[in-house]
């Protein structure tokens, strides 16, 4: 998800799509600990993704 896409959306949809993309990244977290996927690099991706996400709320809360 870029940012651009990131700052066009509201609070409360910034709130939902943190919640699934921390529960997308556990699921990868989980399926690669199992047994490795077929692109590890898919896990940073998630991981820097939630990351921008709660960087613009935490943005917006403080302004």
């Amino acid at each position: 998800m870029k940012q651009s896409e990131i700052i066009n959306l509201s609070a409360a949809e910034l709130q939902e799509k943190l919640s699934q993309l921390k529960k997308a990244y556990a699921d990868l977290k989980n399926a690669h600990a199992i047994s490795p996927i077929a692109n590890p690099l898919q896990i940073r991706s998630a991981r820097r993704a939630v990351a921008r996400v709660a960087t613009e709320l935490t943005k917006r809360e403080l302004q």
